[in-house]
């Protein structure tokens, strides 16, 4: 296929899907048989500016748009997503690799955000204190920001958008996304509904792009905010760049997630979870869980743990049964299958070995197997790495208070689980974890929207969270007002030198 028989991704400007003038674009591959799917624009520095100033006219006007009008677009919203979920699925699936249940899910995490965000008429209420001295008043408004932006990564290419503009939106803001180049045809889709659900032009704008338009977001005077989701690396890189320019950020940033399992869970249930959360979407998940910690007695859980993952389907998304599809890209197969040929050198015992799979119909994707090591230690690469394949590193400990110590010292703090039938320990370990996300017999612990999500330590950023409380908070300033209104008839009284209110 030609480039020009290849369809391109539009910009998204002032309420219109723009042709980029760009001389820079990039191919979105399909990752299971390398059939390209379309050609996405790196925007010239012109479109990226035009984007902006279209956000920040339209400001002008939405955040004063009543709320009850901004809750009802969303009521809409959900209603266009639920209609098309089939449709986003399958672009996702075509785009990225995963299963298309897998993909259903990402799109229905994401449809979550937007039914909270209908709700923002209770969401972004201010304070009152009555009479707080004589005649006086207080009260706060949460008023919106202004322009915002937000860099979303290729692991969620539904999920994680939906967890930035509904909500920077709903709050009266407008908005500027910028989508993974890698797989930006489910979010453009989300966008073409949005526009159908009746946000403005010039309210939500869309623009494509690398390491350019990530320093334009965090540069650009008129962007008030930005919400980043995406590797450690750049991640710091956006947030002092974007902080230094006097901007909010919140960056959602690595993992290295662990789950511990004593000796007296349920074993069964135990393990369909550690193999769920540790394998699917291939491990491309910024929660997945790739350190499990066998605790006493749970050590000789591991030939169950290997067996029952054998068992586990690789095949395209679109197959019916896959359990794994492929990674997004030829570099992330070469940079998985690296790894794990460095756990085998650092001394790790490699169980199973899930390099260059057979999958016939799809020779050519970027497919690797599950993969288990055994053996490993803190010091070896497979371990300090997110390796973001479905390889898993199982550790040993002698207690439960060793197995804590262990997540405690790595730097990452995204999410942890811990699987018992033992209140006691359950609390204990809820307590001692340094962790922002903790499950209890629930391996991939993301909040439902009406909490935030929540990592710490170096996987985050930022002191407000994405979704959730949090996220109205760090997309409104609040505004505190103080007043005394006076009876005509009122003694006014001598004049006041002190700082007091009487």
């Amino acid at each position: 296929m030609t480039s020009s028989s290849v369809p391109s991704v539009k910009l998204l400007i002032n309420g219109e899907f723009v042709e980029s003038r760009s001389t820079e674009w990039r191919n979105v591959v399909n990752p299971a048989t390398q059939e390209v799917l379309a050609r996405v624009p790196f925007a010239t520095a012109e479109e990226m500016d035009a984007a902006v100033a279209s956000a920040k006219e339209a400001f002008k006007t939405w955040r004063k748009t009543p709320i009850g009008a901004r809750s009802r677009i969303f009521f809409k919203y959900q209603q266009l997503i639920r209609e098309n979920i089939k449709e986003l699925a399958a672009l996702l699936t075509a785009e990225q690799g995963k299963t298309l249940p897998d993909a259903e899910g990402d799109v229905f995490r994401g449809l979550e955000v937007v039914e909270h965000a209908t709700s923002i008429g209770n969401l972004q209420m201010g304070e009152l204190a009555n009479n707080v001295a004589n005649g006086v008043d207080t009260y706060t408004l949460m008023q919106p920001l202004g322009v915002c932006a937000g860099i979303t990564p290729f692991n969620f290419p539904a999920m994680i958008p939906l967890w930035m503009f509904p909500m920077a939106i709903a709050t009266g803001n407008t908005f500027v996304l910028k989508p993974s180049e890698q797989d930006p045809l489910v979010t453009m889709r989300l966008v073409e509904l949005a526009l159908e659900a009746g946000v403005p032009k010039g309210v939500l704008n869309v623009i494509h792009g690398g390491v350019d338009a990530v320093n334009l977001i965090c540069d650009h005077p008129d962007i008030k905010a930005v919400s980043f989701v995406g590797s450690t690396k750049v991640g710091t890189h956006v947030y002092n760049r974007a902080t230094q320019n006097g901007k909010r950020a919140q960056c959602m940033m690595g993992a290295k997630n662990h789950a511990i399992v004593l000796p007296d869970a349920n074993k069964q249930q135990t393990l369909n979870n550690l193999l769920g959360a540790s394998f699917g979407a291939a491990g491309q998940r910024c929660m997945a869980l790739p350190v499990v910690i066998l605790v006493g007695e749970a050590q000789t859980w591991l030939p169950d743990l290997i067996e029952r993952t054998k068992t586990l389907k690789i095949n395209g998304g679109t197959e019916p049964g896959t359990d794994i599809g492929p990674v997004i890209s030829c570099a992330a197969l070469d940079r998985v299958n690296s790894l794990i040929a460095s756990g085998i050198e650092e001394g790790a015992k490699l169980e199973l070995d899930g390099r260059n799979p057979s999958v016939p119909g799809y020779q050519d994707g970027n497919f690797v197997g599950p993969t288990i090591f055994s053996n490993v230690t803190a010091q070896m690469s497979v371990y300090r790495e997110e390796i973001f394949g479905p390889v898993l590193c199982v550790m040993q400990a002698a207690s439960l208070s060793e197995a804590i110590e262990i997540i405690n010292a790595n730097p990452n703090g995204n999410g942890t689980a811990l699987f018992t039938r033992s209140g006691a320990a359950a609390r204990h370990f809820q307590e001692e974890i340094d962790v922002g996300q903790v499950g209890i017999n629930v391996p991939i612990p993301v909040p439902v929207p009406l909490f935030s999500f929540s990592g710490s330590r170096a996987s985050k950023l930022g002191d407000l969270g994405p979704y959730g409380k949090q996220v109205v908070t760090f997309y409104t300033q609040t505004k505190t007002i103080t007043q005394r209104w006076f009876d005509e008839d009122d003694d006014v009284g001598a004049v006041n030198t002190t700082i007091t209110l009487k």
